[in-house]
Order: structure tokens, then C-alpha cells, then sequence
């Protein structure tokens, strides 16, 4: 009998941080790959749009590439999907809302009609080459979410996706606990979960709480009402659409992604609207404050969105004016306080009164907590096991409870992305690891911001810019003109014109020396201005401003 292959699991993103999930099985020559995510720019990341993560293993490889498969509709598990589409020709597999928001994003990029989309349902089983890929029904902070079984030649691999265990979901039937427990029964190869609520004890709320917690802010509400959600939870959206009908009022919705999000869920079904609720932003005046709800973006503080440029009076459509009630129903993500606090007192100071997260139940995680977890692994009981999903702390902290749960911590790989794992029937090990990393998006381009640009745009942002101009004779390599001194952010020229003498001083000094010294090469002339500028300026002012001399010739 021929003996059988390695599996191969090689996460390319989603651990050690949040954001852009991605991960590679390979057995032989077959290939596919889960999830497609983005994450978005850390602040020292100046103007980058979105980060990406590197596929260049997979452009490598496209000819194995069976499938994508998607486990739910979050940027974080579908935003790449755009880019990477466009150097991997293969099929996506997703649920219903899944596949409607890949499909508008894809549209947007116009790559609609190049990429086959083959919708799935819980309970279908997919041939792709060498893997079985199973659709397990979950739950999540957004509709249509899945768990994946791959069944390969050497064993099944249960990946949760993100998931909490909700027993009164708004939409639809309770996570498929019976399958995994069925699946834990024939024989589990290895398990990968979700690790971003494992410090939490207990277990994450119901969706259904939050609902409640509406209807008694709108109950006794006589202003208009705000509320800012994530675009991409229908189910929240459905619950303050549903308080609004009970209570009168009408609904607009606001923010690009939310205003996509909600026509392509209600186009399939998965937002139940009354006729007549849903009112366009623009007709929002005709109507008393007392009838109105508005929808919006911007729960996570972010610059651009609707309710930032509400609280700092810089949206064209919507006013936010005193006795406005403004409900923000989501936790912050990790770096994002700051932006959101900053928002909520802009809000306070135009008269609004702000509920958010510490003061009422208008916000529930989507991701399981401790005990939640416990209950995954007690009835997967997998051979080995993958924490995913989470920063090191909450990877390393899911692996010590599943030794705690008795898992030998042999069998446990706390990964890092482009590491490869080798697994069989038995035994599994770390063998190697391939390219992986941040690929940044800025505007059009796609990788063409490195480190390099980074490190310059810090250098710019934190010490400005001193261009130097001189104009040189071609002929004997005088200074014609010049120099001229252009100062960016560093100082303002007319107030530290002292200053800039002396700078224009030491430019003619340094110059006159290669004068002397008959040096005509412009890179040297320019790397002896910039050393004594460098100094000079540094022992004045204690900073370190770019300098670009330029040279011209005549």
C-alpha cells in the first residue's frame, strides 16, 4: 500500500494579531485555502488604507489552488478577496450573505464576471481534489456564519471560524453543537478556534439581550435616536429596526458600508423590513424627532465614517443637535479607545446624550468565551490542536486550557503566520515556513508602500523637511544661485528667519569646500551638504529634519 502524504497547514495571516485570516491546506498537489481577510492600518502605518496579507506562497502555487473558502461575510475574513482574485484564478465558496457581500465587493473592483461564486448551505459537502470540505451550520455577529470540517487522506481538520455559542440566535437555528459532537466521535485529526474571548471567563451573551436593551431606551425616548453598529451585523440592525416599528418610528440609514450591507441583505432575505420604514437620508427633516431612527457607521471612532463627521459637524446630510440620542453598540476594537473617546465627548459637546458600551447592554461579542471554548474541545476531541485567531497572548492562553482540559502539550502548536505545519494519523510537526507578512494598500497601489516609504513618511511626520536649491555652472562648477532654503514642517521660515540664514551660511560653506577640494560629482556635493546641515540643524534645534539637496545645472 502506498504510503500516504503530509498534510500541510500554513497560516498566512489572522495570528499574532487581529485581522486578515487566511490559511493554506495542501496534501500533494491540491490546495485550499480558507478565509481571505484584511486588517486595518496601525497608526504608525502613514496613509495606508488597508493592510493585506502576502500571497506570493499562493501565486506560487495557483495551479493547485482548488478553492476559496469563506467562513463568514467580515472584512476580516473576505476584504483581500479583491486583491488576491486578481493573481489567483479559483473558485469561492461561501454561504448566501457570505457570497452577496464578496459579490458587491468584487463588482466594485470589477472582477464580478471573472471569479465563479458556488453558493453552500450548512450541511453540504464539497469535493475539491484531495479534501472533503463540510459546511457546519454556527453562530456569530453576523448572519449566515459556518464552521468548516476539511476532510482530508489522513484525517478531519475542524476549523470554527468565528463563532460564540447562542442558544436564542435572532436569525435562524442554534450552532450545530450535534455535528461536532458527531464529528468528535468518528475521529478528530485536529481542531483550529477561535482564540479572541479565551481571557474571558463564562460564556458571551446572547444576541437577544441586546434587542431587549433597545426596546427599553426607545420605550421612554421622546428625541431623535442614533445608532451606530457595525455595518456588517445584520442581526443588530434587525433588532433596531424591529424597536423602531414597535415604537413609530421610521429608519434612515447612513454610511456607504452600512447602506451596502443593508440592500444586499434585505435583497436575500436576511433583513426583514416592514414597508414603509426605511426612509432616504435626505427626507430625515420632514419628519419630527420623536419618528426618526438613524443607522449608522462609525461605532469604531474611524475618521472617514458618518458618525465622526456627524460629532465634528462635517456631514453634508445629518446634524447632530441637542437632546439627540446617540447609542454606540459595539465594543472598541484593541487601538481604537482613543478615536472612539474622542468621538463621544465631540457628541456630549453638541448637546447629544451618548449610551455606549460601560453604561447598558447595547453591545454583545460575537466570539465564544472561556466556557464556550470548553465545550468546542470537550466535544471535537481533537488528536491535536491549532489556537487561531487572537494575538500571541490569546493564543498562548487557549493552548494552556486546552492542556488544561488534557491535551497533551505536545499536541498543541502555538503557530505564527507562513510557519508550516506537517500533520498525519500520527504525528504532526513544524517543518519549515514560507513567505508571509503585510502586504499595504494606498489608494491604487498594492505593496508598493514598504518599510523604506514608511520609515520616510515617519521621518516627514516627526521632523519635517529642509529643501536645499542651487543652481551650478556647468562649466566650472560655481554656485550661480542659490542656495535657497525651503522649510516643510520643520519651522516656519518667516518667523526663524535667523535661523534659516545661518542654515543658508553653512550650504555655502560646504559647497565652497567642494569648490576647493574640485569635487564635481553631484551625489557627493549633495551627501557633504546633508551631513553638515544635518549636524548643524541637530545641534540647534535637537531635530533631525529630512534634507533633499537639489542641484541644478546651467
Amino acid at each position: 500500500m502506498a504510503r500516504k502524504s503530509n498534510l500541510k497547514i500554513i497560516p498566512l495571516g489572522g495570528l499574532n494579531e487581529i485581522g486578515k485570516n487566511i490559511t493554506v491546506f495542501e496534501y500533494k498537489d491540491d490546495i485550499i485555502v480558507l478565509d481571505c481577510g484584511l486588517a486595518f492600518p496601525e497608526d504608525e502605518m502613514l496613509g495606508v488604507d488597508l493592510v493585506i496579507p502576502d500571497t506570493t506562497y499562493l501565486v506560487k502555487n495557483k495551479e493547485k489552488i482548488k478553492a476559496i473558502v469563506l467562513t463568514h461575510g467580515h472584512e476580516d475574513h473576505i476584504g483581500a478577496l479583491p486583491y488576491v482574485l486578481r493573481e489567483i484564478n479559483a473558485p469561492v465558496y461561501g454561504t448566501k450573505l457570505t457570497l452577496g457581500l464578496v459579490g458587491n465587493k468584487l463588482k466594485e473592483h470589477g472582477l464580478l464576471s471573472k471569479v465563479k461564486l458556488k453558493r453552500s448551505q450548512p450541511g453540504d459537502v464539497v469535493s475539491l481534489g484531495a479534501f472533503k470540505v463540510e459546511f457546519i451550520r454556527s453562530t456569530h455577529s453576523i448572519a449566515d456564519s459556518v464552521a468548516i470540517a476539511i476532510h482530508t487522506p489522513v484525517g478531519v481538520v475542524v476549523h470554527t471560524g468565528d463563532f460564540k455559542i447562542d442558544y436564542t440566535p435572532i436569525e435562524g437555528e442554534m450552532i450545530d453543537l450535534a455535528r461536532f459532537g458527531q464529528l468528535g466521535k468518528m475521529g478528530v485529526l485536529a481542531l483550529m478556534a477561535d482564540s479572541t474571548n479565551v481571557e474571558r471567563a463564562g460564556y458571551t451573551m446572547s444576541e437577544r439581550t441586546v434587542g431587549e436593551a433597545f426596546e427599553e431606551i426607545f420605550r421612554y425616548c421622546n428625541q431623535r435616536i442614533l445608532v451606530a453598529t457595525f455595518a456588517s451585523n445584520v442581526h443588530r440592525v434587525q433588532q433596531v429596526i424591529n424597536a423602531a416599528v414597535n415604537y413609530g418610528r421610521k429608519v434612515a440609514i447612513c454610511g456607504r458600508s452600512m447602506v451596502n450591507v443593508v440592500n444586499v441583505a434585505m435583497e436575500l432575505g436576511y433583513l426583514s423590513v416592514p414597508e414603509g420604514t426605511l426612509i432616504d437620508i435626505d427626507d430625515i427633516k420632514r419628519y419630527k424627532s420623536n419618528q426618526i431612527v438613524i443607522v449608522t457607521t462609525g461605532s469604531q471612532g474611524e475618521p472617514m465614517s458618518a458618525l465622526t463627521r456627524m460629532a465634528f459637524s462635517d456631514h453634508r446630510k445629518v446634524e447632530i443637535v441637542t437632546g439627540d440620542l446617540v447609542i454606540i453598540s459595539a465594543n472598541p476594537i484593541p487601538g481604537n479607545e482613543k478615536l472612539i473617546s474622542k468621538v463621544i465627548n465631540e457628541l456630549f459637546k453638541r448637546g447629544a446624550d451618548v449610551i455606549y458600551e460601560s453604561l447598558a447592554d447595547i453591545h454583545v461579542s460575537g466570539h465564544a468565551c472561556k466556557e464556550e471554548l470548553k465545550l468546542i474541545h470537550s466535544l471535537v476531541k481533537p488528536k491535536y490542536f491549532i489556537p487561531v485567531h487572537g494575538e500571541y497572548r490569546h493564543l498562548k492562553q487557549h493552548a494552556n486550557l486546552a492542556e488544561s482540559m488534557g491535551m497533551k502539550k505536545q499536541n498543541i502548536f502555538v503557530m505564527d503566520i507562513g510557519n508550516i505545519l506537517e500533520m498525519n494519523e500520527k504525528s504532526a510537526k513544524k517543518a519549515g515556513s514560507v513567505s508571509a507578512g503585510k502586504v499595504l494598500v494606498d489608494g491604487l497601489g498594492v505593496g508598493d508602500v514598504g518599510n523604506i516609504v514608511l520609515r520616510d513618511r515617519k521621518h516627514l511626520a516627526q521632523d519635517g523637511l529642509i529643501v536645499v536649491v542651487v543652481t551650478i555652472s556647468g562649466e566650472n562648477g560655481q554656485v550661480i544661485a542659490g542656495p535657497d532654503i525651503i522649510s516643510r514642517g520643520f519651522v516656519y521660515v518667516r518667523e526663524s528667519e535667523a535661523l534659516m540664514e545661518e542654515v543658508r551660511g553653512v550650504t555655502k560653506t560646504a559647497l565652497e569646500e567642494c569648490e576647493e577640494k574640485k569635487i564635481t560629482d553631484w551625489s557627493t556635493i549633495k551627501a557633504k551638504v546633508k551631513d553638515r546641515l544635518s549636524q548643524f540643524l541637530y545641534g540647534k534645534t535637537k531635530r533631525k529634519p529630512m534634507i533633499l539637496p537639489v542641484i541644478m545645472e546651467i
